[in-house]
């Protein structure tokens, strides 16, 4: 017997249903023809998400409680959502994110407990949880699973256009690395525990207090170090002044010597003679990868700081640091600052990749560069990324 769910996919509908993303398309479309193989499939190459209280995960942050309940036939039920499918974004009410396999291997003690994705939509599905459908949804999960980093990802009730949908465009190289829907301010990023964790870690954030000073670095570029845009000014002074790009030698030697000026040591001006050597490389690796045009430059990195700013905003939001509007205006922020320092979206998109492998790459050109290579091209190229469909101007 094919251990297969029987319950209807999704209840019947008198006007047609507008899914939030491409994942519960497939899910209801699947559902509609009666395929729950294709949706199990679906299902094992995406996080799904459970409700807890704040207070609790706050009390116990490495524990999943998942809940079961009642469905309106009387069924007792554990529910999960898909990423499009998450509430509002509510103080109180935080999410964690499991996968598939994760489910599967529940202690599920109930045989009759039903699997029951996205309850109450129409794209709400039930599974039987008994030991067999378990062990399929385990071997799915080991056929489909599959990164879920460098995909661009858009939500249809998400913001599409005006100032929120631009700054949101300028956050996006980071929410296609992560993998995460790139117009969206709401319930969750990654998760709440894991949003906690990555800030205290990784920018010694615990608090609102914590959040806010680091965003209004990063709104006013404080956060990267200085010496690239010096050196990056300086090339551009020179270029005015003489009509024509300097050359790599003359711009090294005048940065180095301004840097002399203004009081800098030994160390410091051979650092910034290196710095400049180091920035002429990976620009011709720009070029090389289509990051920049055969003549292009770099004129500023300060898109690094605001590219960061603009997920710093969602990562607080969903860390529960912030409210909803806080977050918002610092997105719209960030975006009209970018507007102002760039001439385009690939302009945009190079000044952020060069600070960011200034900042973390070493000239390895390994993760660090080729994310920023694969976030551009599919930014650049992909019919529906924001860049093809928001005007720089």
């Amino acid at each position: 017997m094919n251990p297969l769910p029987s319950y209807p996919s999704h209840p019947a509908q008198s006007a047609p249903w507008v899914s939030p993303s491409v994942t519960e398309h497939l899910l209801y479309e699947a559902g509609a023809r009666g395929d729950a193989e294709a949706q199990l499939r679906v299902l094992a190459g995406e996080e799904l998400y459970i409700a807890a209280p704040k207070a609790e995960v706050d009390a116990a942050p490495d524990m999943v409680t998942w809940r079961s309940h009642r469905d309106e036939a009387g069924r007792s039920c554990r529910p999960v959502l898909t990423r499009g499918m998450l509430p509002p974004w509510h103080p109180e009410w935080v999410f964690h994110a499991v996968s598939l396999r994760w489910v599967a291997e529940f202690d599920w003690r109930d045989p009759y407990q039903l699997l029951s994705v996205n309850t109450g939509t129409p794209a709400q599905i039930l599974f039987p949880a008994t030991p067999p459908h378990r062990a399929m949804w385990l071997r799915y999960h080991a056929e489909n699973d599959r990164p879920r980093k460098n995909r661009l990802i858009a939500l249809r009730h998400g913001a599409l256009h005006g100032p929120l949908a631009y700054g949101l465009a300028c956050g996006a190289h980071l929410a296609v690395v992560n993998g995460v829907p790139w117009n969206e301010v709401g319930t969750a990023y990654h998760e709440y525990s894991c949003e906690r964790e990555l800030l205290r870690d990784s920018w010694g954030i615990t608090e609102p207090i914590g959040w806010r000073e680091e965003l209004d670095a990063l709104l006013d570029a404080h956060n990267s170090p200085p010496e690239p845009d010096f050196v990056l000014r300086v090339r551009e002074q020179l270029g005015a002044g003489l009509g024509e790009q300097p050359s790599a030698d003359l711009w090294r030697e005048t940065a180095a010597g301004h840097a002399q000026d203004i009081g800098a040591g030994h160390g410091t001006v051979k650092d910034i003679e290196e710095l400049v050597r180091r920035i002429v490389r990976y620009e011709a690796r720009f070029r090389a990868d289509g990051l920049l045009p055969p003549d292009g430059r770099v004129t500023t990195t300060v898109a690094y700081d605001y590219g960061r700013a603009v997920n710093l905003a969602r990562w607080g939001l969903s860390a529960r640091f912030c409210a909803p509007h806080e977050a918002e205006q610092a997105v719209v922020h960030a975006g009209a600052l970018s507007k102002s320092a760039y001439r385009s979206w690939e302009d945009f998109s190079a000044g952020y990749a060069l600070g960011r492998v200034l900042r973390f790459d070493g000239e390895d050109y390994g993760d660090y560069y080729q994310s920023n290579v694969t976030a551009h091209r599919l930014l650049t190229e992909s019919d529906g990324s924001p860049w093809r469909n928001l005007p720089w101007r």
